[in-house]
């Protein structure tokens, strides 16, 4: 099992490989990832996506969000819960969409009526920090998803979004422990592949 340390260095050395990763190699990498949803069979029966801006060297999700509008799928993007604690909520996500900074400087929806519970969305691309190939997953420490869709882990819940990882493929690592509350990925899409789902 992994020690507190071993968690923050795999999370230190994830963030400086994917934040070193050069404008060119970074829109390769989206371009990628795109032709590898394209096809997955999710992503094809999905109508109500779930998707996040790209930060701190994140895989950007800009070209599957302009494929989504051109496919007519409706695309949302988390806010930060205003009253829940450490949870989000999903506020669809329109060229024209006002926008504003949260707290950890990450842009998202201004906050209006229009927002979407967790349930309601088909397919969750979730950002990640490094996973394995197992669906494990390590995100920045927050737990805002686990948090989130811990409601898809209640015994006899059969329904509710896809939830898949999304990450450039040198944020894999050969094995991450699951902690009791991290909430499992149905697979986890990549720039060079998909894992599981």
């Amino acid at each position: 099992m992994l020690s507190i340390e071993d968690r923050k260095t795999i999370r230190l050395e994830k963030r400086r490989a994917r934040r070193a990763l050069s404008s060119k190699q970074q829109k390769r990498a989206a371009l990628s990832l795109v032709h590898q949803l394209r096809k997955a069979p999710y992503f094809h029966r999905a109508k109500r996506i779930a998707v996040y801006l790209a930060n701190d060297g994140e895989i950007d999700l800009q070209p599957l969000i302009k494929l989504c509008w051109k496919l007519k799928k409706s695309v949302y993007l988390p806010v930060l819960h205003p009253v829940r604690h450490n949870r989000l909520w999903f506020t669809q996500y329109q060229p024209n969409t006002s926008m504003n900074q949260n707290r950890y400087k990450i842009w998202e929806p201004k906050l209006k009526r229009s927002h979407s519970p967790a349930w309601a969305v088909d397919l969750v691309l979730m950002p990640l920090v490094a996973f394995d190939q197992q669906g494990g997953r390590m995100g920045m420490g927050g737990g805002y998803y686990d948090r989130t869709f811990e409601f898809t882990q209640k015994k006899g819940f059969m329904h509710g979004p896809k939830l898949i990882g999304v990450a450039h493929d040198l944020q894999k690592v050969e094995q991450l422990p699951i902690q009791p509350w991290d909430v499992p990925m149905h697979g986890i899409a990549t720039d060079k592949g998909r894992y599981i789902a």
